[in-house]
């Protein structure tokens, strides 16, 4: 009786941590965010047209143009950054790729989807797509893994056809992130996410009270996150919990009833 109730018990527990754990997997898309997103894309990583994640951003260009995106991600997330490029009519083989660097301008590799595809001659669009690392909250300073901050978009047209070139493009980029949770936790921190200053002053600095340089106003919906807590502790508690029911449930399998088997005859 007691190990049922033992077992009953470590079911519950692990029910209830199961469920935010699967609730938090989920991508975040929210079809009513595309509301403020960009319609124009910028021409470098400085003039990068920002938006948050879930959101549809589009701009139209000419092939042979660099367009820039920027959008927030934050420590856990997996994010995934997916473009379309609808082409006019009558065009000859163009060659997309869609690039996606972090704060420092660095080069993050996909681990898969289509980041480079060629459009035959006469059809419509294409698709790209790269899912990237999950980043990390913290990193060696000599490492290449993805930290909280800004990630820049660059989508472009590489070995154009001089035929092609200033053809006229409509271009969406779309990011969702996948929540990876304690999986990916690490025991530290950044200081301050990987955000760019930019060239604007705080409403301080207009009135003369002497405010410094604010950051980009980019960031996810719910803020950047500590770094210290995700769902690794909830099931380093359970396991504990569960260790100490596997104890208990032990000592009164093999404890007996506390009374001699046999009763030795009276003298």
């Amino acid at each position: 009786m007691r190990i049922t109730r033992t077992l009953s018990a470590a079911v519950l527990l692990l029910g209830l941590a199961a469920t935010p754990a699967a609730a938090d997997s989920s991508p975040s898309a929210d079809p009513s965010a595309d509301g403020g997103a960009p319609t124009e894309a910028g021409t470098s990583f400085r003039t990068a047209a920002e938006f948050e994640q879930g959101q549809r951003a589009t701009a139209n260009g000419s092939a042979g143009d660099y367009l820039y995106w920027s959008f927030p991600a934050d420590a856990g997330q997996r994010p995934t950054v997916k473009a379309t490029v609808k082409l006019p009519e009558t065009h000859a083989a163009e060659t997309w790729r869609i690039d996606v660097y972090d704060g420092l301008r660095r080069r993050q590799a996909c681990q898969y989807g289509a980041q480079t595809r060629t459009a035959a001659p006469g059809t419509s669009s294409l698709e790209l797509a790269c899912v990237l690392r999950t980043v990390r909250a913290w990193s060696e300073p000599w490492a290449n893994d993805p930290l909280p901050g800004t990630y820049y978009v660059r989508l472009t047209a590489v070995n154009l056809p001089t035929s092609d070139l200033g053809v006229p493009v409509s271009t969406e980029v779309r990011v969702d992130s996948k929540d990876i949770g304690g999986a990916a936790a690490v025991d530290g921190s950044l200081a301050e996410p990987l955000v760019p200053g930019v060239a604007m002053k705080s409403p301080a600095d207009e009135e003369g009270s002497g405010g410094g340089t604010v950051l980009s106003a980019i960031e996810p919906e719910d803020g950047w996150s500590s770094g210290w807590w995700s769902d690794r502790w909830v099931w380093t508690g359970i396991g504990g919990v569960l260790a100490a029911l596997a104890g208990i449930g032990g000592y009164a399998l093999t404890r007996g009833s506390g009374r001699p088997s046999r009763v030795p005859p009276a003298a």
